[in-house]
């Protein structure tokens, strides 16, 4: 299940929350969830693994098995970013963060995942790119930014 979808001048952000039937209670259950190190092109993924992915309008696509070629520091990167954030779980439950660089053009954007040692299937839920845009427009900054060290 997608949530928490936030939009912001630069990008936008969204929840995935995973939920399995059964408990699974084996030590490294988390592990295999969240974590993609080690995996290198090549090499397989564990069906464990939950697979995330995010397609634009314009057929430009990014998911949580590709591997981030970071640009200099101030370069844009070629093509969309997704960033894994923080996550949570427990034996029957996934909650991951994730942050989409940049925001997307108008039109439909598709969030897709899959599970497939638990036998979840490709699924997908599209949003409209333009709510997005909209919501990210209508952002109100807080506070300046400064480049100054905070004490």
């Amino acid at each position: 299940m997608i949530g928490n979808l936030l939009a912001y001048p630069t990008g936008f952000e969204f929840t995935v929350t995973a939920v399995l039937r059964a408990p699974d209670r084996r030590p490294d259950f988390p592990h295999h969830r969240i974590h993609r190190v080690g995996y290198r092109a090549g090499r397989h993924v564990p069906d464990e693994f939950l697979r995330v992915g995010v397609q634009f309008a314009d057929g430009s696509s990014i998911t949580n098995l590709d591997r981030h070629a970071f640009p200099p520091l101030d370069a844009e990167p070629a093509g969309p970013v997704l960033f894994s954030g923080s996550a949570e779980s427990d034996d029957r439950r996934h909650v991951a963060r994730y942050w989409v660089w940049p925001l997307p053009p108008s039109g439909p954007v598709a969030f897709v995942g899959e599970w497939p040692g638990y036998g979840i299937p490709e699924s997908r839920v599209e949003v409209d790119g333009q709510l997005l845009i909209d919501a990210a427009a209508r952002a109100i900054r807080l506070w300046p930014e400064t480049h100054e060290a905070t004490d």
